[in-house]
Formats: structure tokens, sequence, C-alpha cells
């Protein structure tokens, strides 16, 4: 009984301690992380933090380096604390550049960290929800790298060992790498590479005579996805900024085009338009997009020089210049972006070639004549040859106006205009002369036409006529050869006839004479006529006739019936006796 008692009583006492332990959890050590959130625990016992640290271990007192993430979690308040912290939440289009404040020191020169050492992370934190403890981790959301179409991304790696000069820099060391980024969307830590855009394909380079020349960049193509158009904007900022670090002359600015510049059209909705060459800005983006084309670089430089025979010539040309994708990485390491590349190498070369190809032309060949097309076919030549050297591909130097002194311009305008006029009378006096010779000739067609149609008038009754007697002198000769079948046909059948009735009596002819001559022949046999027309009438006697023979002597009856006709047979006399006239048809006559 005692020991049911005390059993009984531990039981109890273990559900109310287990009761008391659930009370505990769930009323006092409970707690929710709200969503979008995390929690850091602070631990109020333990072992104190090395120098230098800041995250706690399991066993040591502070911050720890774990977080709880949103949910339900139970936590003693009497050991620990803890404090809620948004979550980091890195959208579409953005990165997360994280800097480590615990770990080990860098060496000296590097500031991107690998594991276990504070510093820059080398590696980026995409889009998404993270929960690194903001107490030990810093991370900076900053723009992802969006290389826009017509641009690639030259990359040029910051930490590392310099690479060595004249050479690519290649993995872990510093310098321009090789390869470009063609347009998309890049994830890339931006303390650890710098990305520069350049413009791929056709650019210009205009020179506005006296007045300056600018560089001439692609408009934007625009997109539908406003994030992306965002990303490109925020980097074509950037890289203008950086543009106009590169520009080492101090009379070089990054402005509009001069006013003497036209303006270009905007292009239609949804397309791009390529600017004519006489355009000195490049043709607008379309109105939808956010994306605008990049500022002209103006420069202090014109083309000047003198002519062969002494007078100031200024010209406005554009040149269409063209750099490859393959090429971008080159140039960019050995010149610099696009402003540096046109000030250090495009604008000196064609400043050279055309002072030095245009001093050997006349002022006269700029104005008229074909000498102004031949500078410019040798200078484009020359100037492509000069560039490939140089990885830039020249399509084209067009000339679109020349500048020539007044003293001279006049003269040769007067001239010109004279012989112009001159041209345009003797082209008027050859205008009538052809219209003449065409109403001459217009009247010629005319008469002709009626001619012809009278003539083929003709030659139709013509036709018709011919037509007409053949088809009379067909029915004619249709008759003429009825009538010669059918007295052919009655010639054949009259023959016919003849040759039937001289074959009948032939037969006829033939059989009665062989029948004679059969009964000659019978005669003959038989010796005697009257022997043979007995024999004739015994074949004709029936066969019912019986003979009856009596012999008797003479001076009897029977001797008396000699002279009735009937004739001996035998030495006896016949005595013919008919029980009943004889049938069958009667005897043929003898033939003698």
């Amino acid at each position: 009984m005692t020991h049911r008692f005390t059993f009984t009583a531990g039981a109890i006492a273990l559900l109310a301690l287990a009761a008391a332990w659930l009370g505990w959890q769930w009323f006092f050590c409970r707690f929710y992380v709200p969503p979008g959130q995390l929690a850091i625990v602070i631990a109020k016992n333990g072992d104190p933090l090395p120098p230098g640290e800041i995250l706690a271990r399991e066993g040591q007192r502070g911050v720890q380096e774990r977080v709880l993430a949103e949910g339900r979690h139970f936590l003693n308040p009497v050991a620990y604390e803890y404090k809620l912290y948004p979550a980091t939440h890195i959208p579409a289009g953005k990165v997360g550049v994280v800097t480590s404040k615990v770990g080990k020191e860098l060496p000296p020169g590097e500031f991107i960290a690998k594991a276990g050492e504070k510093g820059i992370w080398g590696s980026v934190l995409g889009p998404g929800k993270y929960r690194l403890n903001p107490v030990g981790y810093e991370i900076n959301i900053v723009d992802a790298i969006s290389v826009p179409i017509g641009y690639v991304g030259v990359v040029t790696s910051l930490s590392g060992k310099q690479a060595p000069e004249g050479e690519f820099a290649k993995t872990g060391q510093k310098g321009v790498r090789a390869e470009v980024l063609q347009p998309g969307l890049y994830y890339v830590n931006p303390r650890q590479f710098q990305v520069d855009v350049v413009e791929v394909g056709i650019n210009q380079v205009a020179l506005f005579g006296k007045t300056g020349s600018g560089v001439i960049t692609k408009s934007q193509i625009a997109t539908s996805n406003e994030a992306i158009t965002g990303l490109q904007d925020n980097l074509l900022a950037e890289q203008r900024a950086r543009r106009a670090l590169y520009m080492k002359d101090p009379g070089s600015v990054v402005a509009p085009p001069p006013a003497s510049a036209p303006k270009a059209t905007p292009a239609p909705k949804g397309k791009s338009r390529r600017p004519a060459a006489s355009e000195p800005e490049a043709a607008a983006a379309p109105p939808e997009s956010k994306l605008q084309a990049e500022p002209a670089f103006i420069l202090n430089q014109f083309v000047e020089f003198p002519s062969r025979d002494g007078f100031e010539i200024s010209l406005d040309m554009t040149v269409e210049f063209e750099l490859l994708p393959e090429n971008i990485a080159w140039i960019f390491r050995n010149y610099g972006d696009l402003p540096a590349t046109v000030e250090k190498v495009i604008m000196p070369q064609i400043l050279s070639i055309s002072r030095l190809k245009g001093s050997a032309y006349g002022a006269r060949d700029f104005i008229v004549g074909e000498g102004r097309e031949k500078f410019q076919n040798d200078m484009t030549e020359t100037l492509a040859r000069t560039l490939a050297e140089k990885k830039i591909i020249i399509n084209n130097a067009l000339i679109r106006h020349v500048n020539v002194p007044m003293q001279i311009l006049s003269p040769i305008q007067q001239a010109s205009t004279a012989q112009e006029q001159d041209l345009t009378n003797q082209e008027k006096q050859n205008t009538a002369k052809k219209q003449a010779e065409l109403n001459t000739e217009t009247s010629l067609i005319d008469q002709r036409r009626q001619q012809v149609t009278q003539e083929t008038e003709k030659l139709k009754a013509g036709i018709l006529a011919d037509q007409s007697k053949q088809v009379a002198e067909i029915g004619a000769e249709t008759v003429r050869r009825v009538a010669e079948i059918d007295k052919e046909t009655a010639a054949v059948q009259a023959e016919k006839i003849t040759t039937l009735g001289k074959a009948e009596a032939d037969v006829i002819r033939l059989v009665q004479g062989e029948r004679a001559k059969g009964d000659q022949l019978k005669i003959k046999a038989f010796g005697d006529p009257s022997a043979y027309n007995l024999y004739i009438l015994a074949q004709s006697l029936s066969e019912q006739l019986k003979v009856n023979i009596l012999h008797s002597g003479a001076g009897t009856l029977w001797t008396d019936l000699e002279k009735s006709g009937f004739g001996e047979v035998g030495g006896a006399r016949l005595l013919q006796q008919s029980q009943k006239p004889a049938k069958g048809p009667a005897p043929k006559p003898a033939v003698p």
C-alpha cells in the first residue's frame, strides 16, 4: 500500500513538472519571427569572445553566429535574448555585394576575401531572399550589368597581380581581359570587375569645318522590359561619366553637337534608323524608349589645309568607322574607350591624311570636276589601309561641304553658273528638237496604224473569199467523186449480173450437155434406142407390178398379141398386166 502511494505521488510530481516545463516553454520561451525577417540570438552567459571577434559560437557570450528564420522558436529568456532584423531581399536585375566583418585579415594589397577572410566576397548574391547575420556581414545591393544591344562589355579585373604589359589579364590577374560580354544581363561584382560598354558596329566622326568635330555614336534599340531599360540607362550614364575622364584635352568636353549640326529625325516606333552620311548626329531612339542616344563628343579639331594653288581649304566631312566585337578588347586595352580611341587614333589619321592628300589638289578641283570625288576615294582608301593595322575598319570618308575663299569661289560659281545655264539652254533646244521629232514620229505612227488597219481588212476579205472558193471547189469535187463512185458501182453491179447469168447459163449448158452425153453413152451401151427406152420404162415401173411369163405356141391367143406392140423377151412374149395404174412421173422420152 505504501509503495503504491509513493508511485502515485511520484507520477503526479512528474506530471506537474512536465506541465510546468511546458507552460514555461509555451508562455515564456515561445516567440515568432514574422515573414521577411530574421532573428539574431544574443547569449547572456558563456566564455568571452577572443579579441577582434564579433560573432560568438556555441558556449560563447555575445551575438551568436547562427540566425533564426521566420517561424516559431523557443528560447530561454534567462540565458538568451533576440532581436529582429529584416531579411535581405535582392530584386531582379540587382546583385548583392557581401562584405564580411569576421575572419582573418587580408594580405597586403588584396581586397577580395576568400573563405574565412575578412573583406569583400568575390562571389555575389543573385536575386532572391537571404538571411545573413547583419552584425557580421554587410550586403550592398547594386545594379547588375545589362549590356545593351549594339554594345559589348569590356571586362577589367581590379584584383590580383598586374598582367604583363601588352598582354590580356588571365584568371587571378589585374588588367583588361580578352573576353568581352555580349548583350545581356550579367551578375558581376563591381568591386572585383569593371565593365565598360563600348559601341560595336558603325559609328561616325563628323568634322564641321572650323567649328570643330564630333564623335557620333549609335542610338539605342528600345526594350519592352522597363527594369532592363533602367539598368541600361544607369550603365550608360556611368559610362558617360567615365568617358569624361578619358578626354585628356582640356578643350574637349562632353556636350551636345554644335548648333550648325542638323538634328536627326526620330525613327519610327519599334525601329532604329541609321543616320545618313550628311547627318552629323545619330538618329534618335524611339520615343517610348528611356534609352537616349549617346551624346556627341565635341573635339577642338577640324580639317584645314592649303590647296596646291595656295588657297585655304576647310572641309565638312563624315568618316564612318566600324569596330568589330572581337577587336574591342584589344582596342580598349591599347587606346581606351571610344572617345579616347577617336582622339588618339582616328582623328590624327584623318587630319594627317586629309592635309597630305588635299594639298595635291587645286581649289578649283574641290568645286567642279572630278577632283572632289577623286580626293574622297583616295582619302577613304588610304585611311582604311592605315587604320586596318589598328583593327579599325573605315567604310567611307564622305565630304559634305567644302569651304573655299570667296575670292576664288565667286568667279568659279559665276562661270559654273553660266556654263550650267548654257548647258540648260542646249538641253532645252535638244528637248524642243526631240519634241518635234516625237510629234513627227507620233503622226507617222498614226498613219501607219491606219494603213495597217486597212491592209488588215483587205487581207480579211481576201481570206474570206478564198475560203468560200475553196469550200465551193471542195463541194463540186465531192459531187463529182460521188458520181464517179456511183458509176463504178453500177458497172460493177452490171458486170456482176452478166457474170452470174453467164455462169448460170454455162452451168445449165454443161450440166445438160453432160446429161445428154450420159444418155448417148447409155443408148450406145444398150445398142438400140428401143432397148434403152425399155430400160427407162422398166426403171419407171412400180415395184408392185407383177409380170407373168407364159409360153405358148403359134396360132394361139398369145401369138396375136404381138400385133398389139408387145415385144419378145428371151424368145417368149411378154405380158404386162398391171394390178393398178403405175404411180410416179411419166417416163422421159428417149434421146435419139
